[in-house]
């Protein structure tokens, strides 16, 4: 499978996902609901590898290197993104995490001289477009509550970008790993492992933002570890797979495309129709897809 299948799945499973961390993430809390899905997730890699002897493929440097992905892009950039959340809703949040695609290929031509042009560029646009049409004309977050903006703009603003950053430099650091012949699932699990930890250890200092909001149950538990089955132990580990083959910045536009992915999902979940800018935003895709896989090969 080509890269750009690995990071289109990716995307497909982390649109899936999303539909199944709204009753949780309500239930726990969103600290609580990353710390728990970490855990599992963490149990699951961590197996596996232990299972495959995945870790002996890794050295003392490349073990650092995958903890910092991991403390930068899933420990940061997660607590940045649900700060922007909390102050900008859904939509806009998302709109501005959708930045670190733009991150990664501005930072993969500076670090790893990955250029795109031509068609690679014209596809690049047109993914980037279909995914800002998803985001900013979704009728579902246009409800009145989740406009609403909680405290000052710019911090918010800022926080939303600064996830989107966080992602992509947790990418970077990955790359020059998994170019290796790493196991991915151990790379995965490390990354996780260190962000765990970093939750850990902010649970453990009785900040209130930690605090779950309520216990967790077997059912809610058994959605989560779902959840994280699908989003991070697939998802994420199919993330570190591409990067091996493909350029920082197409892997990021690539899977940045959640959100036209959620599109049919929600359609099927609420039989509600897509509004005419959703089939817009999928055809950009679509067409921006096509015109990357072709020049790629």
């Amino acid at each position: 499978m080509h890269y750009e299948w690995l990071a289109m799945v990716a995307a497909l499973l982390w649109a899936i996902a999303g539909l199944l961390s709204v009753r949780p993430a309500e239930h726990l809390g969103a600290f609580a609901f990353s710390r728990w899905r970490m855990a599992c997730v963490t149990l699951m890699l961590g197996s596996a590898a232990l299972f495959n002897n995945g870790f002996s493929s890794l050295n003392g440097h490349q073990w650092l290197l995958m903890a910092g992905s991991g403390l930068i892009g899933i420990f940061i950039g997660d607590t940045a993104l649900y700060g922007a959340l909390n102050r900008l809703g859904p939509r806009r949040a998302g709109l501005l995490f959708a930045s670190h695609a733009l991150f990664s290929a501005l930072f993969g031509a500076w670090l790893f001289a990955e250029y795109l042009t031509g068609q690679r560029l014209l596809g690049a646009i047109l993914v980037m477009s279909g995914v800002s049409i998803a985001i900013a004309f979704s009728r579902r977050d246009r409800q009145r509550t989740l406009e609403i903006t909680r405290g000052p703009l710019l911090p918010a603003i800022a926080l939303g970008l600064l996830a989107g950053l966080c992602q992509s430099i947790g990418t970077l650091i990955a790359k020059p790993v998994m170019i290796t012949a790493v196991d991915p699932v151990a790379a995965s699990a490390v990354r996780m492992a260190a962000a765990l930890g970093a939750h850990l250890l902010l649970r453990a200092s009785g900040t209130a933002i930690a605090r779950p909001r309520q216990p967790i149950t077997w059912r809610i538990l058994g959605i989560v570890a779902t959840n994280g089955f699908l989003a991070m132990a697939l998802g994420m580990t199919l993330i570190m797979t591409a990067l091996r083959y493909g350029d920082v910045g197409m892997v990021a536009i690539l899977s940045s495309t959640s959100p036209v992915m959620m599109l049919p999902l929600l359609w099927l979940y609420t039989r509600q129709r897509p509004a005419n800018s959703a089939w817009l935003a999928a055809a950009a895709v679509v067409g921006g897809t096509a015109l990357i896989a072709v020049a790629g090969h």
